[in-house]
């Protein structure tokens, strides 16, 4: 028996991967990029303390597959969040992992080339050559957290993160956003239950410990101090949108029983849009209406947009990929991006520097 294999009998092999210390010197952040990135941060923080009177706004691609379309579409999003700068702060939706179902492309950073060969320390170096490039723009970005080694390599380029419906009931992504250096939203369900995003605010404003890499790639335990910026993503579920007027009141008593601020975020797409991107829209201009009637709760929206309207399957040739349209989640154009958004700040430019603080 002695000779007998007890470990990795699964794994087919394994490849060191560079340190987060090394890519990061590899890839420094600029001063003007930690500016955009510190302020982002405070203006986040500064929304749903109810300091700054604006909504944030989560806009960009349901997943980055092309890099080059990435910055063509950060190139736009920037100037139009210079434009509408005095109601919305516009953060760019950039993410680079897809939790899936079952199987399917996991996304920029798992699988670079589309084509399953893994190329992860590639896929690294792409997202954070990204990353740096957009905030050197003064566009402050968004992402997922849903691997728990990656935040090392890439969080001190991100000034908001999202856990998502299938991680925010999970330990392991509770306590990794008790450490993480922004604001988080954790997202309903994918069945529309509540309850799963509530928990996570309370467990992640308290400190844990847990295993994890530090910045030279070791083993370590990981000490928190806890977050107090975790905030509801409604996101719909089970076939049902959560973002009406009632599901809102119904938050709001939730976080209000569990003695949490109600800080709501509303996600436009997933099945509060039934998947369907000509929903998003009126779903904003929904939003728009109960703050013109008094709400005073909800204080972001996240938005599935791209250059191009829909979504692709990846073909096998991709030479055959259409510039800028989704290969994950259908999104909507930059054209309806442009008025959904200036609508939105038309409605609202003079509502919401009365709002009263949450």
């Amino acid at each position: 028996m002695s000779g007998n294999k007890l470990e990795d009998l699964n794994v087919a092999s394994q490849e060191t991967l560079i340190t987060p210390e090394t890519l990061k010197q590899d890839m420094p952040l600029s001063g003007s990029a930690a500016q955009t990135v510190t302020d982002g941060r405070q203006a986040i923080y500064d929304i749903i303390d109810g300091k700054d009177h604006r909504l944030f706004l989560v806009v960009g691609p349901c997943s980055i597959h092309d890099a080059d379309a990435a910055r063509d579409y950060a190139a736009r999003l920037k100037k139009l969040a210079d434009e509408v700068s005095d109601t919305l702060l516009i953060v760019m939706r950039v993410y680079f992992e897809k939790p899936r179902t079952t199987v399917g492309w996991k996304g920029l950073i798992n699988d670079p080339h589309l084509n399953d060969t893994f190329d992860i320390e590639r896929g690294l170096q792409l997202g954070r050559r990204l990353l740096l490039d957009i905030n050197e723009l003064g566009l402050p970005v968004a992402t997922e957290a849903l691997d728990p080694i990656s935040p090392q390599y890439l969080q001190d380029t991100i000034a908001w993160s999202a856990i998502g419906a299938r991680t925010t009931e999970s330990q392991t992504h509770r306590e990794m956003s008790s450490g993480l250096s922004m604001a988080i939203g954790f997202k309903n369900g994918t069945d529309g239950n509540l309850d799963v995003a509530v928990n996570a605010m309370k467990s992640v404003s308290y400190p844990h410990s847990f295993l994890g890499i530090d910045q030279q790639g070791q083993v370590a335990i990981i000490r928190t101090k806890g977050n107090r910026y975790g905030h509801v993503v409604l996101r719909g579920g089970g076939g049902k949108p959560n973002y009406d007027s009632v599901s809102v009141t119904l938050c709001e008593q939730a976080l209000d029983k569990a003695g949490l601020r109600k800080s709501i975020m509303v996600d436009c797409s997933h099945a509060n849009s039934s998947k369907d991107p000509a929903i998003q829209p009126l779903v904003m201009q929904d939003v728009s209406h109960q703050i013109l009637e008094g709400n005073t709760s909800i204080q972001s929206l996240m938005i599935e947009s791209n250059i191009n309207w829909g979504n692709q399957s990846i073909p096998e040739n991709l030479a055959d990929l259409q510039y800028g349209v989704s290969v994950t989640d259908a999104c909507i154009d930059w054209a309806t991006t442009e008025k959904a958004i200036r609508d939105m700040r038309n409605k609202l430019k003079d509502v919401l520097p009365g709002r009263k603080a949450v």
